[in-house]
């Protein structure tokens, strides 16, 4: 309060109300809603925008060059039509190639999805890990760097799956595919060695298959463990815009972008039951690279 001693009145200055934040979660699919339900709850008052480049799904079928001349466009519109505070790459493709670029184009912060390797050797006790990630993660040399960094005392196996986040995502969609396509996508993650020792992690390095935990657990031949980086990266998320604004949790509308055809009934209803009060079909018009 403050007293204006000419005019003898009281009157009181106006209090700004406190900035609520936009996240963008951005993925070329809907496995990026892993990440996203972390998100919502490390920073529930936030403003989320996930946008899905379904448009080029999957990643994987890009070259190297395409991959990024693609996500870079992509992000430009979005980062021009949503103004984020901070963007989440919740795609280990997209992290594992084109993370330099994005933080040289954009000055927000941008964080990324990368295979947890790091996390799976420190609590292995047989000492052998696998990976579970699409063809293009496994190749990239990112990955094969953090094999070297963190895991040179394990064995590691680099399973990649062709399949398995298209069936994520038809198993979102109400369209799930049976056991034994699946148990063909994780089998090679299970192995044995000569003294006994067996796979007793197994790192989630694709977005889209926590969306299968449930399934990927019941179809183990035996008990693993199953890392899904997604606590992590909200962890991070948090370290870097700071904690929630009390009293203004759930506020916020959750809007969900995609750059193609988006989704049918079934898919919209579970991305309404996820809290997306909003969803825009085709809301980016780019051609296939």
């Amino acid at each position: 309060m403050r007293i204006d001693l000419l005019a003898g009145t009281v009157y009181h200055p106006a209090v700004m109300p406190p900035h609520v934040p936009t996240i963008l979660v951005f993925d070329s699919g809907l496995g990026g809603l892993t990440v996203y339900a972390e998100l919502v709850k490390a920073r529930p008052d936030a403003r989320f925008v996930y946008a899905a480049d379904d448009a080029a799904f999957p990643y994987g079928r890009l070259s190297e060059a395409a991959l990024v001349m693609r996500v870079l466009a992509v992000m430009e519109a979005l980062v021009a039509a949503h103004a984020p505070e901070i963007v989440v790459i919740a795609c280990n493709t997209a992290s594992t190639l084109v993370l330099p670029h994005l933080r040289a184009r954009f000055s927000i912060p941008i964080v990324g999805t990368v295979p947890a390797i790091k996390p799976a050797a420190a609590r292995s006790a047989s000492r052998m890990v696998s990976v579970l990630a699409t063809p293009g993660t496994v190749a990239r040399d990112y990955t094969q760097d953090l094999v070297r960094a963190y895991a040179g005392d394990c064995a590691v196996e680099l399973v990649g799956s062709t399949r398995l986040a298209a069936i994520a995502e038809a198993e979102l969609a109400g369209a799930p595919a049976s056991d034994a396509e699946i148990m063909a996508e994780i089998a090679p993650c299970f192995r044995e060695a000569a003294d006994g020792r067996r796979t007793d992690t197994v790192v989630l390095a694709c977005t889209h298959y926590p969306l299968l935990l449930p399934r990927l657990e019941r179809l183990a031949p035996w008990p693993v463990s199953f890392l899904d980086p997604a606590p992590a990266i909200a962890r991070r998320m948090v370290e870097l815009i700071g904690a929630p604004l009390l009293g203004h949790e759930g506020e916020e509308e959750a809007r969900a972008v995609f750059t193609g055809t988006g989704a049918g009934d079934t898919l919209k209803a579970a991305l309404a039951a996820r809290g997306f009060t909003r969803i825009d079909t085709g809301a980016l018009a780019f051609a296939m690279a």
